[in-house]
């Protein structure tokens, strides 16, 4: 059964590396430092008796985001993931040990388990009985999709098919998802708005994205279910995903290495940093208001060469950049009208992009400086065990060369040889 992604943070990127090292041995520290949540921008208050909330793709970035700030102000979070290999895995689980480590497991349970999977789904609404559902998993990425489109239409379309006849038969009181700026395409509107036309995706991703809105409006239309899906303009922020370029730019211009840099620069993204989103999602969840599309973005584009000339200015070092033209699924720019949101919401992105690759670099200095720590650790270790391995091989050197003298000796003493 093809994997469906730990979450869905948009996927209309800028880069993507050949070789990206962003994805071994990057464990998450249990420390303040590593939470972005809680620096001032989430408005949503702890509701009195608290929610009993499903968060698919709790172990990703932005379902593992959304799940901390559920559990903080006093809600039940049943967090389901696959865990499958898209990014590195030990990132997830990491996501989660820190969930865990911060909130206990009295109000969080973890369920390792595939959305598709038709019988541990089922088994999960029975005996947990969750009435709100925040729909975060996903199969990722705008150009992976072009080369496997049926893996997305199972995971994305299937998955959500199968979340949303469970909560109907058990009873839901909101459920809310991510879909996609994706949606708009190579739409050339200077804002995107919820009502327009979006029948002309330019990727598989963009596609499945657009038939789950159908999908959950029929359910709405059907069942009167309240249904809210969220356009998502790319996310981005500390404990973001590896294969984003927000990461992987700070990460590679951190280190040295070569960034990728598709089309002239002049391509442009409304960049959303993870707080915002947060915030967006649990005004959603907190709102029930019928069938509703909602743009969640900053309304600022920021073009991609001041992107890494920024990445640059907050480093401390220039780019090693290698320009490549554009790639196909792609678009030209990405710009959020949230007025719906902000009327229907209240909801107000605080964090400019300035503000939110300042923090997503002093985030990465602090989780680089603990990853370096980490691996010295693991080095002394194994040099300490190769030490104590080579002394014990020594020892039982030794003991065996004794232990022949001795035998000699004994042969001798009782005149077992002779000249």
């Amino acid at each position: 059964m093809p994997p469906t992604t730990t979450d869905e943070s948009d996927e209309e990127d800028n880069s993507s590396l050949a070789t990206d090292e962003t994805g071994e041995n990057m464990p998450h520290q249990q420390a303040d430092a590593f939470l972005s949540v809680g620096q001032g921008s989430l408005l949503s208050p702890p509701l009195e008796g608290g929610k009993k909330v499903l968060v698919t793709g709790g172990a990703g970035f932005v379902g593992s985001h959304v799940a901390d700030h559920l559990l903080t102000r006093g809600d039940v979070v049943i967090l389901v993931d696959e865990f499958n290999d898209y990014y590195d895995i030990s990132l997830k689980r990491s996501n989660v040990a820190y969930l865990l480590a911060k909130h206990g497991s009295s109000r969080l349970r973890v369920v390792e388990a595939d959305i598709c999977d038709a019988h541990a789904m089922e088994q999960l609404f029975i005996t947990e009985s969750p009435k709100h559902v925040v729909h975060m998993a996903a199969r990722a990425g705008v150009r992976p999709s072009i080369d496997d489109p049926f893996v997305y239409i199972h995971s994305n379309m299937l998955g959500t098919t199968r979340l949303l006849e469970l909560a109907r038969i058990h009873g839901n009181e909101c459920f809310v998802w991510a879909s996609s700026s994706s949606v708009y395409g190579g739409s050339s509107l200077e804002e995107f708005g919820e009502d327009d036309y979006v029948d002309n995706p330019v990727s598989p991703y963009a596609a499945t994205k657009k038939a789950c809105e159908l999908m959950t409006y029929t359910y709405h239309s059907l069942y009167k279910m309240n249904v809210s899906g969220l356009r998502f303009f790319t996310v981005y922020g500390p404990r973001g995903r590896p294969d984003m370029a927000p990461f992987k730019f700070v990460d590679r211009v951190s280190r040295g290495l070569e960034i990728q840099q598709f089309g002239d620069g002049s391509s442009s993204r409304d960049y959303t940093y993870i707080d915002d989103i947060v915030d967006g999602v649990v005004r959603a969840l907190d709102r029930p208001l019928g069938y509703q599309i909602f743009n969640l973005g900053n309304g600022s584009p920021y073009r991609l060469s001041d992107f890494i000339g920024l990445v640059e200015k907050n480093v401390g070092r220039s780019a090693l950049i290698k320009i490549l033209p554009d790639q196909p699924g792609d678009v030209p720019r990405t710009c959020a009208n949230i007025s719906k949101a902000q009327e229907l919401l209240g909801y107000q992105p605080k964090v400019s992009f300035e503000e939110g690759i300042a923090r997503t670099v002093d985030w990465y200095k602090g989780w680089k400086a603990e990853k370096e720590a980490m691996e010295a650790r693991k080095k002394n270790e194994r040099v300490e065990e190769m030490k104590k391995g080579l002394r014990e091989s020594q020892g039982m050197i030794k003991g065996g060369t004794l232990a022949k003298v001795a035998s000699t000796i004994s042969v001798f003493s009782q005149g077992g040889l002779s000249g």
